[in-house]
C-alpha cells in the first residue's frame, strides 16, 4: 500500500494533516459554539455554518488561478499565515455583543482566503508528483494515502475539542461559552506544526511546485499538449462530475448540522457497556493498528516484516482487552464526539478500499473514477433511507428559553449506533467518491488549467456546502422528511452519473 510512492507525498500529506486537525476542531464545535454563545436557532447556526463551508470551498478556484500564475508553493505559504490569523482572532473571547460577531465574521473570512491559497494548491503538487512516469500508476493510490492522512487528522479533533473545554470549565473555572475558544486555539497551534513540516522536508515535494509550462525533466513525462477540442472536451467531463459532486456534499456535510443536531435532541446520551469504548478516540487508534497489523501480516513479503505486523497486531489486541476491562460501565456523551467516527472510518477502511480496487486492478475489472463516484451517490442514499426508517413516528424537536437563550430539548433516546452506522456507510460513500474524484480532476484537467480545474472541484464542494442550509433550515419539521429529501437527491445524482458514463468514460 505504501510502496512505490513519491517522498514528497508523505510530507505534503502530514503537512496537510496538521492544517485539517485545526480546522475539524473547529468545524467539530461550531454550530454548537454559534447557538450556546449569540443564541442563534438551528436555522441561523446551519445558514452561517453553511455560508462559512461554502466559501472555504468556492474561494480555491480563484486561489488556484493565481497559483496557475505565480507558483503552487507561494500561495500555499501565504495561505496556511493567513488561515492562522483567523484562528487566532477566533480564539479570543470576545463575548456575544455585535463586536463578537463582526470579529467572528472577519476571522471566518480569513480563514476563507486562507484556504483557498491553501488547499486546492497543495492537491496540485501532490498530483504534479505523479507526473514522473516511474510514479503514473500510482495516482489513484497516492491520492487515497493523501486523503487517509487529512482524515488521521480530522479523527483526533472531536476529542481535542471536547476535552480541552472539559478542561477549561473544570479546572480552571471557565463558562462553557468561553470554553470554546480554546477549541479554536487549538487550530492555531495546529497549523505551526504544519508549516513546520511544510518547510523542513519541503526539498521532498519542490520539484513539483510548477505549472503546466514548465518543461519536462529527464525522468517525466512530457508535458501534454492537447488541441483546443480536446480541452474543451475534458472541462465539459469535469463540469458534468462536478454537477453531481455538488449534491454529495449536501448530503455528506450534515455531519457538523443536522446530525449534530440530531445527535444532541435524538441520541441517547447515556452509554454502557462494550460500546463505551467506541467513544475514546485511542480505542479507534488501536483497532486501525489491528487492520493495518492484519494487511501487513498478509501482504508483506519479508518475514522480518511479517513478523512485526504480527506483533504490532497482537499488542493493538492486547492493550483493547485491558483498556475494556478498565473501562467505565456507562458513560455520557456530547454531541460532538459523534464527528470522530467519519474520518475513523476513512483511516481504517481505506487499506481495505484499495486491496479491494487492486485485486480488482489486477484482473482488469477495476471500475473507472467515474463509475466509482455513482456508485458512490448510491451508497450515500442508503444512510440516508436507513436514517428515514429508523426516524419514522419520531417527535418533532423542540426547544425552550433559558437565559435569554434558546436551548434545546432532548425529545428522544435513539441508539447511537443508528449515527454511527450512518457515518460508517456515508465513509463508504466518501471513499468512492472523494480521493477517486480529485484524483480524476488530476489526470484529465487540461496541463495549462490544473490550478483553475482543481479549484472548479472546490467550487461545486462550495454549492454543496452552501445546500447544506436547507435540511438545517428544515429543521422543526418530520425528520423523514429531511432525511428523505436527502435521500432522493442522491439518488437522482447517481441515475444522472450513470446517464453520462460513456462520456465521462472517454476522458477517464
Amino acid at each position: 500500500m505504501f510502496n512505490g510512492q513519491p517522498k514528497g507525498l508523505y510530507a505534503l500529506a502530514l503537512a496537510n494533516t496538521g492544517e485539517r486537525f485545526g480546522y475539524y476542531t473547529m468545524l467539530a464545535v461550531f454550530t454548537l459554539f454559534i447557538k450556546d454563545n449569540f443564541g442563534f436557532n438551528e436555522g441561523t447556526a446551519g445558514l452561517i455554518y453553511s455560508t462559512f463551508l461554502m466559501l472555504v470551498y468556492f474561494l480555491p478556484l480563484f486561489g488556484g488561478m493565481l497559483a496557475d500564475r505565480i507558483g503552487y508553493g507561494k500561495c500555499v505559504t501565504v495561505g496556511i499565515s493567513i488561515m492562522f490569523l483567523g484562528y487566532l482572532f477566533l480564539a479570543i473571547p470576545l463575548g456575544s455583543g455585535t463586536t463578537a460577531i463582526v470579529a467572528m465574521g472577519a476571522a471566518l473570512l480569513l480563514i476563507c482566503l486562507g484556504t483557498a491559497l491553501f488547499k486546492g494548491n497543495l492537491q496540485v503538487m501532490v498530483g504534479n508528483l505523479y507526473e514522473d512516469s516511474q510514479y503514473a500508476k500510482q495516482r489513484d493510490n497516492g491520492f487515497s494515502l493523501f486523503y487517509m492522512a487529512i482524515n488521521i487528522g480530522a479523527m483526533f479533533a472531536a476529542s481535542a475539542a471536547i476535552g480541552i473545554m472539559e478542561y477549561m470549565q473544570t479546572n480552571w473555572g471557565y463558562s462553557k461559552q468561553d470554553s470554546y475558544h480554546f477549541a479554536f486555539g487549538v487550530a492555531c497551534i495546529s497549523l505551526i506544526v504544519s508549516i513546520i513540516i511544510y518547510f523542513a522536508f519541503r526539498k521532498t515535494f519542490k520539484h513539483a511546485d510548477y505549472n503546466g509550462t514548465k518543461p519536462a525533466s529527464a525522468t517525466s513525462q512530457p508535458v501534454e499538449e492537447i488541441s483546443k477540442a480536446e480541452t474543451k472536451e475534458r472541462i465539459v467531463a469535469l463540469c458534468l462530475v462536478f454537477a453531481v459532486v455538488i449534491f454529495f456534499w449536501m448530503a455528506f456535510h450534515q455531519n457538523g448540522s443536522t446530525l449534530t443536531y440530531f445527535a444532541e435532541q435524538y441520541t441517547d446520551h447515556n452509554v454502557t457497556g462494550i460500546e463505551t469504548m467506541f467513544y475514546d478516540v485511542w480505542n479507534l487508534v488501536l483497532l486501525i493498528f489491528v487492520v493495518y497489523g492484519l494487511f501487513g501480516v498478509f501482504q508483506n513479503g519479508s518475514s522480518k516484516s511479517k513478523t512485526i505486523s504480527g506483533v504490532v497486531t497482537l499488542v493493538a489486541i492486547g492493550l483493547l482487552i485491558y483498556k475494556y476491562t478498565v473501562s467505565q460501565d456507562s458513560i455520557t456523551i456530547e454531541a460532538p464526539i459523534f464527528q470522530q467516527f467519519n474520518p475513523a472510518f476513512v483511516v481504517l477502511l481505506t487499506p481495505v478500499s484499495m486491496a479491494i480496487f487492486g485485486a480488482l486492478g489486477k484482473r482488469g475489472k477495476e471500475p473507472k473514477a467515474p463509475l466509482k463516484i455513482g456508485l458512490g451517490m448510491l451508497v450515500a442514499a442508503a444512510a440516508y433511507i436507513i436514517m428515514t426508517i429508523f426516524c419514522i413516528g419520531q417527535p418533532l424537536p423542540s426547544t425552550h428559553m433559558e437565559g435569554g437563550k434558546q436551548v434545546a430539548d432532548q425529545v428522544a433516546a435513539i441508539t447511537p449506533n443508528l449515527l454511527i452506522s450512518t457515518y460508517l456507510i456515508l465513509t463508504f460513500a466518501e471513499l468512492l467518491l472523494s480521493p477517486i474524484g480529485i484524483s480524476f480532476v488530476s489526470k484529465v484537467a487540461p496541463p495549462k488549467y490544473k490550478g483553475m480545474m482543481m479549484g472548479g472541484w472546490f467550487v461545486a464542494t462550495a454549492i454543496g456546502n452552501f445546500l447544506v442550509a436547507i435540511p438545517a433550515l428544515m429543521w422543526g419539521s418530520d425528520l423523514t422528511l429531511i432525511w428523505g429529501v436527502l435521500a432522493v437527491i442522491c439518488l437522482v445524482s447517481a441515475a444522472f452519473i450513470f446517464c453520462i458514463l460513456k462520456k465521462l468514460n472517454k476522458v477517464a
